[in-house]
């Protein structure tokens, strides 16, 4: 349907839709065809089926998983479906989007469990009504050998190559074993069992996204557009947030845990934490950022709303407002927390009453790893009773009621027994 034969109303909300679309994205394949796809929507009243594609290869969701859910959830709001494919059969492969190596297979239980993790936390964001899940094995597992050569039948291996990661590999004489191939066909195959209209994924995962357009025309399907979201920077202001880097906020953490990380993210960044991973609406974005260009809001003052807000967004509004209370008791007013969480310390693990500092946070439960013990020592965030540990090989002598303190946000105190 031509834009002229549209009335004055369809008009005005196929444009209010394509602005709330655009925000944040920083690429729309093709824009054209996406605005036909909402002009059609808004006219025959049919929702848009909009896919996400999610690799259960880890098991929680961080701020930066959330941008690309926010983005499903704005595409709810307007009415529109979302297709949400837990890949249990791509899983097994893992995706080898920005990987140097071959890598390592997924064994099913691996895939299950993180898959019922995923389940559990994304619906803190979407709306479980308008979301059907899917687990790809079900159109994957019974293609016949016969099947998968006529799909891969549709793609040539110059095309692979394409793939910046793939190309890096085999210019430096690094292995690409074949089955990784069949990931982004796999995915973009995905598209043509489920006809989506609309797909969703990080600037990365451009080269999938696009397979499944070209897939969906091989095999006679209306091909779908796609939309390609920023990733964001972790608390390091520097590298994409990371569990692995240590420079995330997991949405499932306490709130305490969750508001004391918001505030160390940078300033520079909190206009775009804000409009990729909230739900404060364009236009108190707009205000937002410009009372931070005039100077009539101040960051510190902004920081804290943006912490409060996630806290509200994955807890609720009385944990928020406790969450800041606490950060505001401790960290400004430089006292230790009211409660303070006890952790048995055995003294079989003790040597002559002394215990490796790394050692010791691990086993209380402070840090996940050794070398994520490590490095927060490293970088100056461990004391105990006030007094800074800099160096990750000391000993130290833990007494009962020591407060043993990991960064701004963990404290736990030592009962020995």
């Amino acid at each position: 349907m031509k834009w002229e034969e549209l009335t004055k109303e369809q008009q005005v909300e196929v444009e209010r839709q394509m602005e709330v679309i655009r925000r944040g994205v920083v690429e729309i394949v093709p824009e054209e065809e996406l605005k036909a796809k909402v002009i059609r929507s808004v006219v025959q009243g049919k929702p848009l089926k909009v896919k996400l594609g999610l690799d259960p290869s880890a098991p929680d969701i961080h701020i930066g998983h959330t941008v690309v859910l926010h983005k499903l959830r704005q595409f709810q709001l307007l009415g529109h479906e979302v297709q949400l494919i837990i890949g249990d059969f791509t899983g097994r492969i893992g995706d080898p989007t920005g990987k140097s190596e071959t890598r390592k297979q997924l064994t099913e239980e691996d895939v299950k469990r993180n898959a019922e993790t995923y389940r559990k936390q994304i619906f803190k964001i979407l709306d479980p009504q308008h979301t059907t899940i899917y687990f790809n094995s079900e159109w994957l597992g019974p293609m016949t050998f016969a099947d998968v050569v006529g799909l891969s039948a549709k793609v040539t291996v110059a095309r692979m190559l394409e793939r910046d990661d793939f190309t890096k590999r085999y210019q430096s004489g690094q292995p690409i074993s074949i089955h990784e191939f069949f990931y982004p066909l796999m995915q973009g195959y995905d598209s043509v069992a489920l006809e989506s209209d609309v797909e969703l994924g990080g600037t990365d995962q451009k080269f999938n996204l696009l397979m499944g357009r070209t897939l969906q025309k091989e095999y006679g399907k209306s091909t779908q557009a796609a939309i390609m979201t920023p990733l964001l920077e972790g608390l390091d202001g520097v590298q994409k947030m990371s569990k692995s880097l240590g420079n995330y906020i997991g949405i499932d953490e306490e709130p305490n845990q969750i508001y004391g990380k918001a505030m160390s993210i940078p300033d520079e960044l909190m206009a775009k934490y804000y409009e990729l991973a909230t739900d404060m609406s364009n236009e108190e974005l707009a205000a937002l950022k410009q009372g931070l260009q005039d100077g009539s809001v101040h960051p510190r003052d902004a920081k804290m709303q943006l912490a409060r807000t996630f806290v509200r967004m994955y807890h609720d509004e009385e944990s928020a407002q406790a969450a800041q209370q606490h950060f505001v008791t401790v960290f400004q007013q430089r006292a230790l927390p009211d409660e303070i969480e006890e952790a048995v310390l055995s003294t079989a693990e003790l040597e002559e009453g002394k215990i490796r500092i790394v050692k010791l946070l691990v086993t209380l439960g402070l840090q996940a790893s050794g070398s994520e013990a490590k490095r927060s020592v490293q970088q100056g965030a461990v004391r105990i009773n006030e007094d800074k540990i800099s160096d990750p090989a000391a000993e130290v002598e833990p007494k009962d009621g020591d407060v043993i303190q990991v960064g701004k946000r963990k404290f736990v105190k030592i009962k020995l027994q």
